[in-house]
């Protein structure tokens, strides 16, 4: 009555499937750290720049700059304010700079002020400016947060941008991008 047919007999039996890792999901509302944004050698950006995650500047920003951590190569060149929860430069920097941890590389050059709660200036650089230490110098994660609440979508914001072609003719063409 409750018997197996004669064809589920005939069929070979399959192998049991193996349970899958459970796929890692983000809480709402949390700002992704892994992200990486690089501006090339030969690039230079005019406006306000918003990161994420982290920045790594190879090439050139006249305005501001706003990631969780930012890294300044050797021979790139930031003119404007900064601010970071982990700053690390090996350029030049000229404009305030407010984030927790900074470091100056020994290719660095700064000029302009700096709030901070750790300053390691590496033998070589040159820092002319203040230092002033600050037990919560910025909170750039919580700001990154209430943007994104406040929006409620990816906040991938880049307004008024020129792109140049360092040494060639330039072309000013604005580009404002909002990623949802």
């Amino acid at each position: 009555m409750f018997g197996k047919s004669k064809e589920d007999n005939d069929q070979p039996t399959t192998a049991v499937q193996q349970p899958r890792p459970p796929v890692a999901t983000k809480p709402a509302g949390q700002v992704s750290t892994d992200q990486t944004s690089t501006i090339g050698r030969g690039v230079t950006v005019v406006g306000k720049i918003i990161g994420e995650g982290t920045v790594h500047l190879l090439g050139q920003i006249e305005g501001e700059l706003r990631a969780l951590t930012v890294l300044i190569g050797e021979g790139a060149k930031v003119e404007g304010d900064l601010v970071a929860e982990e700053l690390t430069i090996g350029g030049t920097v000229k404009g305030t700079i407010h984030a927790n941890r900074v470091r100056l590389n020994s290719t660095a050059v700064v000029e302009g002020d700096i709030f901070h709660q750790s300053l390691s200036i590496e033998e070589n650089a040159r820092f002319e400016g203040s230092s002033r230490r600050e037990d919560n110098a910025v909170d750039v994660l919580r700001t990154l947060l209430q943007q994104s609440a406040a929006h409620n979508d990816v906040q991938t914001k880049a307004t008024a941008i020129n792109w140049k072609s360092n040494g060639a003719s330039s072309h000013d063409e604005s580009l404002s991008v909002e990623a949802s």
